[in-house]
């Protein structure tokens, strides 16, 4: 039944027949006929079926619980023998806000430094992705925000909070100020992140609190591609200054705190709120609050 439990997590993930099979690896009507087994099984419907995927059922929707629960359960018994056979090994998925991205380093590298046959996959994502992935178990942990928008079912542990900078090049409009407001912010042509990440939504409702309206003049889920734009010196961002920094930040560009209000917001690692957690989750989380504790020295 695990293998059917699985099969139906994907399937509700991915909300379409071929799609899941295709990600399975497996026929679609394998993947059917699987369906409808469990269904058998459990005595009721999972799936609305018409001429394509419909959506669950109350009574699916109330096993897709079980089954991640379940599978979970069965994901950290494997676990827990692998190490006890051979230590804490294998491969880590974490999906982190582009943002965030920075401090990734501080937690991976003396975690394999400890861990050295652990290796590791990294992507960014938008916030809402992260939740969606750890739901799913596509990831171990995330990084994201904590304090914005809602979490749901998780553990966290806070590692620093972002505080924002006007990041533009020296001898442009406002970089020679100590300060600079968001309303005067949104005077200036601006290149963001994309709307559908956290980062531009916080940013959209600080400048709207001011009363400023948002018009950027060029949008992107790259950071990268925003920092070299300021470059130019024909565009400016909002940053958070760490991230700036860490992108190359240096004497051509200039990082003014924005101010009216001095706004900030938490970011942290999270994780599937279970217990017992996976021996490689916990080792995480531990790593994590490590870092969290080195951190508190510079603030």
């Amino acid at each position: 039944m695990i293998d059917k439990l699985e099969f139906f997590i994907t399937l509700a993930k991915e909300r379409h027949f071929g799609r899941a099979a295709e990600d399975l690896g497996i026929t679609q009507p394998t993947l059917s006929a699987a369906i409808k087994q469990l269904e058998d099984q459990l005595g009721v419907m999972l799936v609305q079926r018409g001429s394509r995927f419909q959506g669950l059922t109350p009574e699916g929707q109330r096993v897709l619980e079980w089954a991640r629960r379940i599978l979970g359960d069965t994901r950290t018994m494997r676990e827990e023998m692998r190490t006890t056979r051979r230590g804490l090994s294998g491969h880590v998925k974490i999906a982190a806000i582009p943002t965030a991205l920075a401090m990734v380093p501080r937690l991976t590298t003396p975690f394999r430094e400890k861990h050295p046959e652990v290796t590791f996959s990294i992507t960014s994502r938008t916030s809402l992705d992260v939740l969606s992935l750890l739901e799913n178990f596509d990831i171990d942990i995330g990084i994201t925000y904590l304090d914005n928008e809602p979490l749901g079912r998780v553990v966290s542990v806070p590692l620093y909070s972002e505080h924002y900078q006007l990041i533009t090049a020296a001898g442009n409009r406002f970089s020679d100020r100590e300060t600079v407001t968001w309303v005067e912010v949104a005077e200036l042509p601006l290149c963001l992140l994309t709307p559908d990440m956290q980062n531009r939504r916080i940013i959209n409702q600080h400048l709207a609190e001011a009363g400023a309206e948002v018009r950027p003049t060029l949008e992107s889920n790259s950071m990268i591609l925003l920092f070299s734009h300021i470059r130019t010196g024909k565009w400016a961002s909002i940053m958070p200054l760490n991230l700036a920094q860490v992108l190359g930040f240096s004497e051509p560009i200039r990082a003014i705190p924005i101010v009216e209000p001095d706004a900030s917001h938490l970011v942290g690692v999270v994780a599937v709120e279970r217990e017992p957690h996976t021996p490689m989750v916990s080792a995480l989380l531990y790593h994590a609050r490590l870092l969290a504790k080195d951190l508190e020295k510079y603030r």
